[in-house]
């Protein structure tokens, strides 16, 4: 069985943190990685080199792999560059996730240059996307999988409601493996991206991020603590 072929009708987490909580920790990141694999995930989406390394050593699932890079002036932070892929390859994800909407990198790479250095590794190529015309064109490219994982976060698609149903059932018209990714936060929002047609599910924030959680819950509470 290839390795989308094990992915499919699948969920994937995202293991990730935000910069600075207390769960931003390798160790505590593959842990989460570990209990995903445990109960039933398909795949683990993770960033970060030391991330990836440590949930490597604790997880036989496929990984996709992204390092989130801000280049000043450049709005693509998702693997925005070679470099960017070589170091998700170096520290061991199958597949490599990387922004594919048309915005400027600040090394002039493109979108063709990005699938290239992702399948001279010998990896799989994993294009995280705002609108149907990032897909074609990373399809074009030679691009595996196509997700929805920025649409809602690019200018030209903010306020778009998410999870990104709409954009998920034109991406099922491209002959790809189709991603769902962002804004799925219940398993309901599972339920409805798989009768839209999606290969598998990214789910992230909903499953992994602590600090989202207790403040959502502590949100609804009468006595509201300071943030220490």
């Amino acid at each position: 069985m290839s390795l989308l072929e094990g992915m499919r009708g699948g969920l994937i987490v995202s293991a990730q943190a935000w910069p600075g909580s207390a769960i931003d920790d390798p160790y505590v990141l593959a842990a989460m990685a570990a209990a995903a694999q445990a109960n039933g995930a398909a795949a683990v989406r993770m960033q970060g080199v030391a991330n990836l390394r440590a949930g490597r050593a604790r997880v036989t699932l496929p990984l996709i792999g992204l390092i989130k890079c801000e280049y000043p002036g450049f709005e693509p932070y998702i693997t925005p560059t070679v470099r960017e892929v070589a170091e998700v390859v170096e520290a061991g994800a199958e597949i490599v996730a990387f922004d594919a909407t048309g915005r400027p990198r600040p090394d002039g790479t493109s979108v063709e240059n990005l699938v290239d250095a992702i399948h001279a590794a010998g990896r799989l190529a994993m294009a995280d996307c705002a609108t149907a015309a990032d897909a074609l064109c990373a399809q074009a490219a030679g691009a595996e999988i196509v997700a929805t994982t920025l649409c809602g976060y690019t200018s030209q698609t903010q306020g778009t409601p998410l999870p990104a149903l709409a954009l998920l059932r034109e991406l099922c018209e491209l002959n790809c493996f189709v991603i769902c990714e962002g804004g799925v936060t219940t398993p309901h929002d599972v339920a409805r991206a798989f009768r839209a047609g999606a290969g598998a599910v990214v789910v992230g924030t909903a499953i992994t991020n602590v600090d989202w959680l207790v403040r959502e819950f502590a949100g609804q509470a009468p006595k509201r603590p300071s943030r220490m």
